[in-house]
């Protein structure tokens, strides 16, 4: 009866808790229409995804994931899709050597399936043929990404 009523020593779990998913800003552009549409579809699409994030509060974080999506016909850009999907989340309890994969991976995926489903509505609206996006690896970006900056810095130090 005694252990019952002790204070724990052990420490307090992981804590991740999604507070709000939401659209933090859309595009999407049509250049060349209707010439565009009177043409063969076949474009080649591109996809850029990056992600950030800040600290809101302590243990509130708003991480934003950003998807570019251009599709050209030749050298005409048939439509441009820009997608900024945000979410705060709240995290107490990981290590700090887990935060920046949680941060840059795992929020990222969290949101990726809403930002896809944001493009898909907005090529469809545009009357493009339905566009759905792959499976991304948050965690090879992100470890790309890491690459990319200690590159720099090396470079930036040989200077």
């Amino acid at each position: 009866m005694s252990e019952v009523n002790q204070p724990s020593t052990e420490e307090k779990p992981p804590v991740f808790h999604i507070q709000r998913i939401y659209m933090k800003d859309m595009s999407f552009e049509t250049p060349k229409t209707p010439h565009i549409f009177q043409q063969d579809w076949t474009p080649d699409v591109q996809l850029e995804v990056t992600s950030d994030h800040t600290v809101l509060s302590g243990n509130a974080y708003e991480v934003v994931l950003r998807l570019t999506v251009t599709a050209k016909m030749a050298e005409e850009v048939a439509f441009l899709c820009e997608i900024q999907q945000a979410g705060i989340f709240t995290i107490e309890g990981i290590p700090d050597q887990n935060m920046e994969s949680t941060l840059g991976a795992y929020c990222p995926n969290i949101l990726y399936p809403y930002a896809r489903e944001s493009v898909s509505n907005l090529v469809l609206r545009g009357s493009f043929p339905q566009l759905n996006l792959g499976p991304i690896n948050f965690d090879a970006l992100l470890v790309a990404k890491k690459q990319k900056l200690a590159k720099q810095a090396a470079e930036a130090e040989q200077a």
